[in-house]
């Protein structure tokens, strides 16, 4: 299939893309600047200029809709309430009507995890991006996969986070690791080879686990750390030591559709994090070359 990836030069469809040519895909890879790699087809172009969209659509089989504004931005205030609007919700629309013209019916939109709220800014944008997918559905007869991943981030990453310690304690808090993210959208894109949706599905995309539910529902039980000393004890010293509080207790999305749905099976938990931080130190797995 030819794949249209909206933010093609951004981290997700950075390590999507070679996926992707292992399936036998071409992925056309659409944003504002070149990628840092070869890898697949850049075009230049952006979602708020219909013509650009009109003209990366030109023979497509599927849309992996990934540009957007994130948390981040709107954590660090790099971006305002109208840049928000701008990309996620304007933009959102605009690629889903170019493909409805160009009679593309496979797509998968890539919300978030922070569309359960609207008071985050990012979150509203996110609701409103999954209604605009609900209603092209409805209206052009779509198969549309929505994905909701918990914040994807990778660790290389560097004008985000300056190490893998400190990327370490952001993903401790509750994330996904990127390439969960990515079996979740090829997974997405096989469904809709193979079959026909009466209704979009929304998806949770949340990582692996070593804690079951039962341990969460009881956590700490028999004092501080013990839940976490029930997989890890070997590495109590080194997370504190990196600050990955042991009593933290952290929250697990129910995934049960997800893998129901789609087979995703997520393969990096906190026991991965811990092995990478023992192995490579404080700099983490050598950075992604791109």
């Amino acid at each position: 299939m030819q794949i249209l990836l909206t933010g093609g030069a951004g981290d997700l469809a950075t390590v999507l893309t070679p996926a992707l040519e292992a399936r036998g895909d071409t992925p056309l890879r659409l944003d504002v600047v070149s990628p840092k790699d070869t890898r697949g087809v850049a075009l230049l172009g952006s979602i708020l200029h219909r013509s650009e969209l009109r003209r990366a659509l030109e023979g497509v089989d599927c849309v992996v809709h990934i540009a957007a504004w994130h948390g981040i931005h709107e954590t660090t205030k790099q971006r305002d309430v109208y840049a928000f609007w701008d990309l996620n919700v304007t933009g959102t629309f605009n690629v889903f009507e170019a493909a409805a013209r160009a009679g593309i019916s496979k797509f998968v939109y890539i919300s978030s995890t922070s569309a359960r709220s609207r008071e985050s800014l990012y979150g509203h944008t996110k609701i409103l991006g999954e209604e605009v997918a609900r209603t092209y559905a409805a209206r052009h007869a779509m198969q549309v996969i929505i994905l909701r991943p918990r914040g994807f981030i990778p660790h290389w990453n560097r004008s985000v986070y300056a190490s893998f310690v400190e990327w370490a304690q952001w993903f401790w808090r509750g994330a996904v690791h990127i390439d969960d993210v990515v079996q979740a959208v090829w997974r997405s894109l096989e469904v809709l080879q193979t079959q026909t949706l009466e209704t979009p599905l929304n998806l949770v995309v949340d990582g692996a686990y070593e804690y079951t539910d039962d341990d969460l529902a009881n956590w700490d039980a028999d004092g501080p750390g013990s839940t976490f000393r029930k997989y890890y004890a070997a590495y109590e010293a080194l997370a504190r030591q990196h600050g990955l509080l042991p009593e933290d207790k952290p929250f697990k999305y129910d995934i049960t559709e997800t893998q129901r749905w789609l087979g995703y099976a997520p393969s990096y938990s906190p026991r991965h994090l811990l092995q990478e931080l023992e192995a490579y130190g404080p700099e983490g797995p050598p950075l992604l070359d791109v």
